[in-house]
């Protein structure tokens, strides 16, 4: 398995037969002119694979869409995460991996029984982490990754984290016995009316100085609407206090909006760009190396 980590003229290419992406003609691509740039938030689906009953359905996005529309903005580099419908079948993300040729990361559902040969083979794929799912109605709760503790560490894999405010202190208490990295997907599940919450703060205190990282991530999913502006004083907040350790991702595909309402790829970082912009080329490009590339 070869880490193919530079970009790839292919992707912009694919994308030229790619009606996906609803980017108005002629708009500026990206505020970068250089990959690699990384969306680490992306999801892939396939609508003949079963998935839970209780939430969502799915229509097929598979990862060449993905690819040829992330590949028009210099994205080269996709974290693929695990959807909460698939729950512990992970044969769609790991394929797209195998496919990808070590370009991409990935970032499977904690359960029970996966042996180390398994992890090790997710490994060699580009698999960097687990999930924790505390929100969705067929999400997964956090004990099955005390049993994977000691494969976390040996591979350097981190617990990702789809929570609320409220779970916060739960968070916390555990990764300060675990000690393996965590991170907070969609802004850690923080709206603007947390911003001036100072119990809620102390909680992001500790979390900063545990070393956690921060995903910015589904604004939509906050009670904002685009372009987001009333995230921006939480945004700013969030960036001064998680510098170095906040990596973005679109959320791609969208699984919580209607079709209408799904926004082009290219407005999905302009809140990042407004409001941290002497972080942005750290943010989508360098920040990422850290978090899924240490140590290849």
């Amino acid at each position: 398995m070869t880490n193919a980590l530079e970009p790839s003229s292919q992707y912009a290419a694919a994308d030229a037969a790619s009606q996906a992406d609803r980017t108005a003609p002629g708009q500026a691509p990206a505020p970068w002119q250089h990959a690699p740039v990384w969306d680490c938030h992306v999801h892939v689906f396939d609508a003949a694979e079963p998935v839970l009953p209780g939430h969502y359905g799915v229509t097929t996005n598979s990862i060449q869409t993905l690819q040829a529309i992330a590949g028009r903005h210099h994205v080269g580099h996709l974290v693929l995460v695990q959807p909460s419908v698939y729950g512990g079948n992970h044969r769609l993300l790991l394929d797209a991996l195998e496919q990808s040729g070590g370009r991409h990361r990935g970032v499977i559902v904690a359960a029970p029984g996966l042996s180390a040969g398994t992890l090790d083979h997710m490994h060699e794929l580009g698999v960097r982490g687990v999930r924790v799912n505390l929100v969705s109605p067929v999400g997964n709760e956090w004990r099955p990754v005390e049993s994977m503790l000691p494969h976390l560490r040996r591979l350097g894999w981190h617990v990702e984290w789809y929570a609320k405010p409220e779970h916060l202190p739960t968070v916390i208490r555990l990764h300060d016995a675990w000690q393996v990295p965590c991170v907070l997907a969609h802004l850690a599940g923080l709206t603007a009316r947390d911003c001036a919450d100072a119990p809620l703060w102390r909680h992001m205190d500790a979390l900063a100085a545990l070393g956690a990282w921060i995903k910015i991530s589904a604004m939509y999913r906050l009670d904002a609407e685009p372009p987001y502006r009333e995230l921006d004083p939480l945004l700013r907040r969030l960036g001064a206090l998680f510098e170095g350790r906040l990596v973005w991702g679109s959320d791609w595909p969208h699984t919580s909006l209607p079709g209408d309402r799904k926004p082009p790829y290219a407005d999905l970082w302009t809140a990042v760009q407004r409001v941290l912009p002497d972080q942005l080329q750290a943010i989508l490009a360098v920040n990422p190396l850290r978090l899924y590339c240490a140590g290849a």
